[in-house]
């Protein structure tokens, strides 16, 4: 009778940062965001809340299918849900450092780990559950366009690098 609530928990967890990124660093956007060059195949700004959502649920949800199959939190699951607590980490540390911080420097190393770690999560994952794997393509699909558009900016904004002069 519980499983819905933690069905509902995990699937709703990776929205809370995801938020909070967006509602500390929100200003930045319009105001610094938007004078950077960027590639004339960058997303518009209201396709990312759209795309996170479908995202952020899918791997919420893809993260209690694993925890389950693994029988909640046991010694099993340190790996599998360590990754990916390790990764939502990052992703949740991206808006800050890229909006907040305005240290590409910084927000590429932050995404190339968060690669890193996804692809490990989705490595580790598919043993326990292949549906649970399968949810995180659309993330690394939609990963690797902003690892892609990061390196972009990162080089095409270089007096950005280093961050907030101020």
């Amino acid at each position: 009778g519980r499983m819905w609530a933690y069905t509902l928990g995990f699937s709703v967890l990776p929205h809370v940062g995801g938020f909070l990124g967006w509602f500390i660093n929100r200003k930045e956007i319009p105001v610094w965001y938007e004078k950077l060059k960027k590639p004339s195949w960058c997303p518009s700004r209201k396709m990312f809340p759209f795309a996170w959502t479908i995202l952020y649920t899918g791997m919420g949800y893809a993260s209690y299918l694993v925890w389950r199959d693994l029988g909640g939190c046991s010694s099993k699951a340190i790996i599998p849900l360590g990754l990916y607590g390790a990764q939502l980490a990052l992703n949740w540390a991206w808006p800050p450092i890229f909006f907040g911080a305005r240290n590409l420097n910084m927000a590429l190393i932050d995404i190339l780990l968060l690669d890193g770690l996804v692809i490990g999560t989705l490595c580790s994952w598919y043993r326990i559950n292949k549906v649970a794997a399968l949810l995180l393509v659309p993330y690394l699909g939609w990963l690797a366009m902003a690892t892609c558009l990061t390196i972009r900016i990162w080089k095409d904004n270089p007096e950005q690098k280093a961050g907030k002069s101020d």
